[in-house]
């Protein structure tokens, strides 16, 4: 498996149905924290940066991070092309996306990867440093900067517009 380092602005080498290890800073953000961001402004510079489509849940005494496994990914098709088009480069979820998004990531050179829906206590074992960055009243919905090592994911859609999801 090739290794990445993130934040990365070039995600073009990466191929549809290859598997990557994640490593260096990605950012948590579910639905809420979506809508702020469309709605209030981008918090953070988005340019070449990841975003990890989960909350994690409360550590336990000793752990960085509790259970963190990732989010249905179409809950944020519709803010989705505002955020490529601010320079996010990797987004990583689960599920198939719109048509409208794979367009999006195609125009704007990024790439979707997914992970294993139900591994959430082994994806917290891969965060090695968890900060709250933006909207903390939404608790597990906030932004939060993941320090990661070796987060194992599929490009289920590249930078060419490929997916795993279509024949």
């Amino acid at each position: 498996m090739k290794r990445i380092f993130l934040p990365r602005g070039d995600v073009t080498d990466l191929e549809v149905g290859e598997w990557v290890l994640l490593n260096g800073t990605i950012y948590t953000a579910r639905d809420q924290a979506h809508k702020r961001m469309v709605e209030e402004g981008i918090p953070l510079s988005l340019e070449g940066q990841a975003i990890y489509y989960a909350g994690p849940c409360p550590a336990k005494p000793g752990q960085v991070s509790g259970p963190i496994g990732p989010t249905t990914s179409m809950r944020m098709d519709a803010f989705t092309p505002f955020l490529l088009k601010n320079g996010l480069k990797v987004m990583l979820g689960k599920g198939d996306r719109s048509p409208d998004v794979r367009e999006a990531i195609k125009e704007y050179q990024a790439v979707y990867l997914v992970t294993v829906g139900g591994a959430g206590a082994l994806i917290a074992d891969k965060v090695k440093k968890l900060t709250v960055i933006a909207y903390d009243d939404l608790r597990s919905e906030a932004i939060h900067c993941l320090e990661i090592e070796d987060l194992p994911a599929l490009v289920a859609i590249d930078s060419k517009g490929r997916s795993i999801f279509q024949k």
